[in-house]
Parts: C-alpha cells; structure tokens; sequence
C-alpha cells in the first residue's frame, strides 16, 4: 500500500493566503479607479490646481466614486467664509473598478462549482476589513487647502493690508466615505453572485441561482450597453464638433450618469433638476436648459422636457424599449425551458425595479458652494477649478456669487415604473425565445 500523502493543516500559510487574496481585490480595484480618475482629471484641468492639490483632488474623486461626500470649507475669520460641498458619484470610475475588483474575485474561485457557505463569507468579511482600511486612507488624503485668488482688485488689496489671506479646503466626510463605501463594496459583491455563471455558490443557495441569474444578467447587460451607445455618442461629438479634452473628461468622469439618466428618462421616469450659476460640471447642454428653470426655480428633467430642448430626445423612448424587450428575451433564453412566461416575467420585473433604483441612487447629484469675501463673491482660480475638477467640469467659476447643481429622481415613480417595464419584457420574452429555440434548433447540422 502507498502511504497515504500528509494532508495541509489549517493556519497561518492559509489564513495569509485569504488575506492576500482579498489585498488583490482592493489593490486592483483602487488602481483601475485611480487610473481612470487621473485620465479624467486631468482632462479636466485640475492638474493646474494651486499648491500641489492634484493628488488630494484623485482621492476625492475616489471618495465620491464609491458614495462618499466631499465638504469644501475654509476663509479668513469673517473676512472670507465658505459654505460647499459635493455628493456625487462619478460613475465611469466607479464601474471600472467594480468590474476590475469582481473579476479578481472571481479568479480566486475559478475552477470551483460550490463554496462553503463560511469560506464565502470569510473572503467577504476580509475583503471588505482591508477596503475599510483603504477607504480611511482616502479619507486622510483627501484633505487639501489652497489660496483663493479674489474677484475684486479693492478687496484684494485691503486684504493684503489686514493681512487676510482667505484660504479654501476639501475633506472628505469619514462618517459617508466609510460607512457607504463599505455599503457600496456589499453591492458589487452581491451582484457578482446575482450575475456571474462563474460565482460559486453555497449548496443552500443553488436552487435560486435560475431564478435570480438570468434576469440580474440581462439588466447588468442592458447598463453596460447604454454606457457603451454614450461612448459612442461622444466620440461621434468629438468628430463633429471637437472638444476632445472636455469630451474626454465627461467620458472618463461621468459617462454612466448620463447614459443611465437616459435609460431611466426612456422609460418615463423623471428627475428633478436644478441649475444656478455656472458651476463647472460636465453637463450636457440640452440637460442644462432644462435645469436651469425660471428664475431659479426646480425643474422636472423628463421625456418630454428634453425633447422641447432637442428633438432628439425622443430617440430615448424606442431605444429604452428595444433594449428591453432584449433583456427580456435574454431573461428567458438563459432560463430553463420549462420556465412559463409569467415567471419570465416577475423575475425582471423585480430585476428591473432593483436596476433603476440602484440607477436612481447613484446618479444623484449635490454640489454647491458660495464664498463671499465681505460681500463680493470670488471670481476665477479657486473655488471653481475645484468643484469643477472634482467632479469633471471644464470651465472654472464664471463671474461672481454662488452656484448649484441637483439632480434627485423620483423613485417613487421610476421603480414601479421600470417594474412594470420588467414585466411586459419578461413576459414578451418569454413567448419569443421558444421561436428563437426552435428555429435554432432548425438549422442544417444543429443536432
């Protein structure tokens, strides 16, 4: 007889090993973030920033790119104050690095068709300590403080002679960059396993992976076909009308916020907006009259208020319902046959409502700011490059006062809504997959 081989004891060697596995994660996913946020940047001129703020400014961008705010403070006693801050997510960064870090994830487990229910929350709960971990060091350096450059060449000068030197910082709030970015690690994790064929799952679970994976498939494939139609749209901008830099900064900062704004508008969902002031941020022309209401007032971004801008707008609607349908179509075509179409049709119905609130959440905007300097608001090269930089914008503070961006959307309505959007698809697709089984099926040399 062969002596039977020694078996691996359980300890360090394997604790370390998950460690390492989940410091990939992170890694990974930090420096495709980071890359792609640096392209941005410095498409959008923040590498001009006073005082070396290039680097805080990335963290920031960072912050916000997995859910955190961004508080912009400072002044000269009551000489200078400021009242600012950002709540956004540049959304390109974010999905680069949700995809880069999933992919890692998954590679650990390739090769495996089940996991153990404690082996699969152990590499959740250690990739998730060392993402804390990352998160309050973004914390830490997103923290900057520079000059401000005044408008007004008699405050200017009466500063100096007091000895006024009014200064503007950023920081990242701890409490929203820790708590939703571990929030926002959760989710990316949860939709690898709702999504991927490739995720292992515990035995417990594997009965409902028919039920939630093909429906969650075709809605995270629906997104990522409407990023990939804006990235279209904007290099056809960039041929027609040039721009490149400020076109690039858009794409690499903020392409999945409009992209997914439009799926959402397609299906009749509504955002209220509201513009004020010239504020630096990537946004588009057509979406900026419309926010800019009358006298300052909110106003209602939807279908039809973009359309009255541009005509164009109405190419949402069919679009939105063709892809539809097609992840409709794709719900039922990765289920099993035996599948009726009223179950086709819950499962994305429930997929859909789940997408657009997620969508809804996460292109959410708040960012405004107001510095006045004994009364007179401040001009160029400071305030402005800031907000602008951070989150894509091109142009710095025009003229003098405050300004303010917000976008929120009416989930109340926009969930209901992309469910019953859900549900018409899924039944459709339902009744049209059989036919495209069989005529598959049909074809010379398809056993």
């Amino acid at each position: 007889m062969h002596p039977e081989p020694p078996t691996v004891a359980a300890g360090p060697p394997g604790a370390l090993r998950g460690w390492l596995d989940a410091l990939a994660v992170v890694v990974a996913g930090l420096a495709a973030m980071a890359a792609v946020a640096a392209l941005g940047l410095w498409a959008a001129g923040a590498g001009s920033l006073p005082g070396g703020g290039f680097p805080s400014v990335l963290a920031a961008a960072l912050v916000l790119a997995v859910g955190g705010s961004v508080q912009l403070d400072g002044g000269a006693g009551s000489f200078a104050q400021v009242d600012a801050g950002i709540t956004a997510m540049p959304l390109t960064v974010g999905l680069v690095g949700a995809l880069v870090m999933a992919e890692v994830f998954l590679r650990q487990l390739r090769f495996r068709a089940v996991v153990h229910g404690a082996e699969l929350l152990g590499r959740v709960a250690r990739t998730a300590a060392v993402w804390v971990v990352a998160l309050v060091l973004l914390t830490v350096a997103a923290r900057h403080s520079f000059t401000v450059t005044l408008g007004n060449d008699l405050v200017q000068q009466l500063g100096g002679a007091l000895g006024l030197t009014p200064e503007v910082g950023f920081h990242a709030e701890a409490a929203s960059t820790i708590g939703l970015g571990l929030l926002w690690l959760l989710v990316v994790l949860a939709a690898v396993f709702a999504v991927s064929r490739r995720a292992p799952l515990p035995r417990g679970l594997l009965p409902f992976q028919q039920a939630v994976r093909p429906a969650a498939f075709a809605m995270v494939l629906l997104l990522l076909v409407y990023v990939v139609i804006g990235l279209v749209a904007g290099l056809l901008t960039v041929v027609v009308n040039g721009n490149a830099r400020e076109t690039a900064a858009v794409l690499l900062l903020a392409l999945p916020n409009l992209a997914w704004l439009g799926f959402g508008v397609g299906l009749g969902a509504e955002w209220h907006g509201q513009l004020v002031g010239a504020i630096g941020l990537p946004v588009p022309k057509t979406l900026a009259a419309v926010m800019r209401g009358a006298d300052g007032q909110e106003a209602t971004i939807s279908l039809g208020t973009l359309a009255e801008q541009d005509a164009r707008a109405w190419w949402l609607l069919p679009v939105a319902a063709v892809l539809m349908l097609g992840a409709g179509v794709l719900t039922a075509y990765r289920s099993p046959r035996d599948v009726r179409p009223w179950r086709h049709a819950v499962r994305l119905g429930v997929a859909a409502a789940v997408t657009m609130l997620l969508v809804g959440v996460w292109s959410r905007v708040s960012a405004d700011y107001g510095l006045s300097v004994l009364g007179v608001g401040v001009g160029e090269g400071g305030l402005g490059d800031l907000l602008g930089s951070v989150l894509g914008g091109t142009d710095p503070l025009a003229g003098l006062g405050g300004g303010k961006l917000e976008l929120q959307p009416q989930l109340l309505v926009a969930v209901p809504l992309a469910a019953g959007w859900g549900l018409l698809a899924g039944w459709l697709g339902g009744l049209i997959a059989p036919l495209l089984r069989r005529g598959r099926n049909g074809r010379p040399g398809t056993p």
